[in-house]
């Protein structure tokens, strides 16, 4: 089989194929293990060297079937509790894959008016869901990390703009470093983006008031004071990873508005919050940022890559990462223009319906309805840790993280920290369910974070047992 145009008239079969092979991978999600190392190797039968003559579609597609729902991790499923990754519900799945059925290239109106048309719909409902104001607008791009980079994409327009400079024309030689201000609580994904814009990782001046990283309000207006009205940028934070913890956002804002500064909101996660009447005073004051950066593929359960920034000056978007003139392509302004203008990817997918689907199907009650239940399982946890003689919960549980440490009676303080490092590598290996360790307040704890549709009681009551049991051998 050496031309895919001598195999083309298998597509239809090949999709029936995966068709097949989804609902029994589907099914299995809600009792398989997270991680089965027992069938790791079936991923070496997809090595060995380049076929000359290609194997044909069917069978392709059949091996990588095979192997891939053996031996890929378990992520959509209800007991994967690392990082913070969500599913896929079913909405979105199923226009996922519809995505690659059309396969759009969504760089601008000219190239897809309908990816562009469903992406800006997408956005607007997005505005409505987290309660900002019209006017507003965005992108959508790959990730939080993505979200943050075009976020601080604007706001480095916009501190250069009051530098009477244009970094977009001339890059930043020449000006002094941007000021950039955040609580203990800062993302390594906005590192990144900083580190990518050219301002560098550690320019980030943290204001903390404790180990934990709780922001030190105080400090950070006495660090704005002393610019004596240069332009800086204050990041916020909606979600911190080790325990959920919010920054004061509304606070935040007045000092933003005092002294003259843009405010991004890094709510990856945390921005879900504002959906439910209980979680929304986490995210009061959202509405008076300059940007926010999120991701689609965690709580709101649509499929990787996905993530989306929302900037209060849109025009700032075509400013910023519009392309340099090439006389093929359209411009921001141009009536063919598009969101591949407004954002750092030029070659994107349509990852708009996913999102467009999953909104469309559940609504915004449906998505409430998440929040609140994974809200309600993560108190259900809090209560289960500080019940278990051999649990220790080392902060509050404000929305879906639990931190938490496995504290044995008779273990010694200083011994403690390489216990949970051990536990947290047999609670990987062993596979049942997959939560990692972290290091929070300088103590090495675990911190599952429950953001998947799928995800009930009874996984979180085996999360509980299987620590405990781990904990027992290690």
């Amino acid at each position: 089989m050496a031309d895919p145009l001598d195999d083309r008239d298998v597509a239809a079969d090949a999709l029936r194929r995966v068709t097949a092979a989804a609902g029994p991978y589907l099914d299995s999600l809600a009792g398989r293990k997270v991680h089965d190392a027992a069938a790791a190797g079936l991923t070496a039968t997809l090595g060995g060297p380049l076929p000359e003559r290609g194997l044909g579609t069917l069978p392709a597609v059949a091996r990588l079937l095979e192997a891939g729902t053996a031996a890929a991790t378990a992520s959509s499923g209800p007991r994967f509790f690392h990082f913070v990754t969500g599913g896929a519900t079913p909405a979105a799945l199923a226009a996922d894959w519809t995505a690659s059925l059309l396969d759009q290239n969504s760089f601008a109106r000219a190239s897809s008016a309908f990816g562009n048309d469903v992406e800006t719909i997408a956005l607007d409902w997005l505005r409505e869901l987290f309660g900002l104001p019209p006017g507003w607008g965005g992108a959508l791009v790959a990730s939080a990390t993505f979200a943050n980079f075009t976020s601080l994409g604007c706001a480095t327009h916009w501190w250069g703009e009051r530098q009477g400079a244009d970094t977009v024309r001339d890059g930043l030689a020449g000006l002094p470093r941007m000021p950039v201000f955040s609580s203990g609580y800062v993302h390594a994904s906005a590192r990144k983006a900083l580190q990518m814009l050219g301002h560098g990782r550690d320019t980030v001046r943290v204001c903390a008031r404790d180990g934990a990283g709780r922001v030190d309000l105080a400090a950070m207006a006495r660090g704005l004071d002393a610019l004596g009205g240069a332009p800086a940028v204050i990041i916020a934070n909606a979600g911190e990873v080790n325990a959920g913890d919010f920054d004061p956002l509304d606070d935040l804002a007045g000092l933003a508005r005092d002294h003259g500064a843009w405010l991004h909101v890094d709510g990856a996660f945390g921005l879900f919050a504002a959906l439910s009447p209980a979680t929304s005073h986490l995210t009061r004051g959202i509405e008076r940022a300059d940007s926010v950066a999120a991701d689609a593929h965690k709580w709101l359960n649509v499929p990787y890559e996905s993530g989306f920034a929302l900037i209060r000056e849109p025009q700032r978007l075509g400013a910023a990462f519009g392309m340099p003139g090439a006389a093929y392509l359209p411009g921001p302004q141009d009536p063919g223009g598009g969101y591949g203008l407004y954002g750092p990817e030029s070659s994107r997918r349509a990852r708009a319906l996913p999102i467009w689907a999953t909104l469309a199907a559940y609504g915004r009650s449906g998505h409430r309805a998440m929040v609140e239940r994974h809200a309600g399982l993560a108190q259900r946890l809090a209560r289960a840790v500080d019940e278990a003689p051999d649990l220790e919960r080392l902060a509050e549980v404000p929305l879906c993280i639990v931190c938490f440490r496995v504290r044995p009676p008779g273990v010694a303080e200083g011994d403690l920290d390489d216990l949970n490092r051990r536990v947290g590598a047999a609670l990987l290996a062993d596979g049942r369910v997959f939560a990692g360790t972290t290091v929070y307040d300088g103590r090495v704890a675990l911190r599952p974070a429950i953001v998947n549709w799928r995800t009930t009681e009874a996984d979180i009551d085996l999360l509980v047992d299987v620590v405990r049991e781990l904990s027992a051998t290690v």
